[in-house]
């Protein structure tokens, strides 16, 4: 291997945090990458990174390396794609990591178009509720609801979520209909949704003009996915508030029943997220570009 490669391996190693995800994150054998690092410090004669057992730590001569270093891919990639046709016919392997709802509601059934636009692109789509870092996972880009927690990040806003509280027919009919939040914890049962990150329960929120209450509610099950979440509402082990895109086709079929409707839970943002070093990758831009074609097409996902 060259020494661009051998470079890219040592700063993808250092972003992993271990030899492993950096081998697995660029389909190399692990016993490769340790050879191309052996065979990079031996031929700078310095040591750049410290191994454990579980991880590697970049030395104060490696992290000078990993800087430049970094920095030279980046121009050397834009050199590239310049002096090419990526620009107008990006190409290439793209990362992308969404959300299990958005993925199987609106990406997937889309996709199709994005792949026709850009035949070169190969897409590797990570569908998980997770929330994934960027630079040690090796992501391109991410779609994810919320505020953004990382301002080294960049964002660019593509719609909004909003929720409604539903209750299965089968749950009304056994528990009959809240009048007030406060019966909730009265009466009632949630299908709670906690991190698969943090397992920090989300709690339940309802605003009716200067009133806020927030509270969890007593359940009986409790899950980390959006999906799951749905099919656990919709089995009748109790009511929730969900997602409006993924509610108003049940609501429409009467599967769901809307319950507390004059109270409303507060909608969050949506962004297309992606690290400050991918700006100028073209096959990033062109999916940048898509989503938000895509999501400014779709009613339910935009301002109300």
């Amino acid at each position: 291997m060259d020494q661009i490669q051998a470079m890219r391996i040592f700063v993808r190693v250092v972003e992993a945090g271990t030899f492993t995800r950096a081998a697995d994150s660029l389909a190399l054998p692990k016993g490769t990458v340790t050879k191309q690092i052996q065979a990079l410090e031996s031929r700078l004669r310095v040591k750049l990174l410290n191994r454990t057992t579980r991880r590697v730590t970049v030395t104060p001569d490696g992290a000078a390396y990993f800087e430049r270093a970094a920095r030279l891919l980046n121009d050397f990639d834009d050199m590239e794609a310049s002096m090419t046709n990526a620009q107008a016919n990006p190409t290439g392997r793209l990362r992308i990591d969404v959300g299990t709802s958005v993925a199987q509601q609106i990406i997937l059934p889309n996709l199709a178009s994005f792949c026709d636009r850009y035949p070169e692109i190969q897409v590797d789509l990570g569908v998980s509720d997770r929330t994934v870092d960027l630079i040690s996972d090796n992501v391109d880009c991410v779609i994810r609801a919320g505020e953004l927690s990382d301002q080294s990040l960049v964002a660019r806003r593509i719609g909004t979520l909003h929720f409604v509280t539903v209750a299965s027919p089968a749950y009304i009919k056994r528990y009959g209909a809240p009048q007030h939040p406060n019966d909730i914890e009265k009466r009632h049962h949630v299908v709670s949704y906690f991190s698969g990150t943090t397992r920090r329960v989300y709690p339940h929120e309802f605003k009716k003009g200067d009133e806020y209450i927030e509270l969890n509610g007593p359940y009986r099950v409790s899950v980390n996915e959006s999906n799951a979440h749905m099919t656990a509402v919709l089995a009748g082990f109790g009511l929730s508030q969900c997602i409006t895109f993924t509610a108003e086709p049940l609501l429409e079929s009467g599967e769901l029943i809307e319950v507390l409707a004059d109270w409303q839970r507060d909608p969050l943002p949506i962004h297309v997220v992606y690290p400050p070093n991918r700006h100028l990758s073209a096959k990033v831009r062109a999916f940048v570009d898509w989503a938000a074609e895509l999501f400014a097409k779709n009613p339910r996902l935009q301002k109300r």
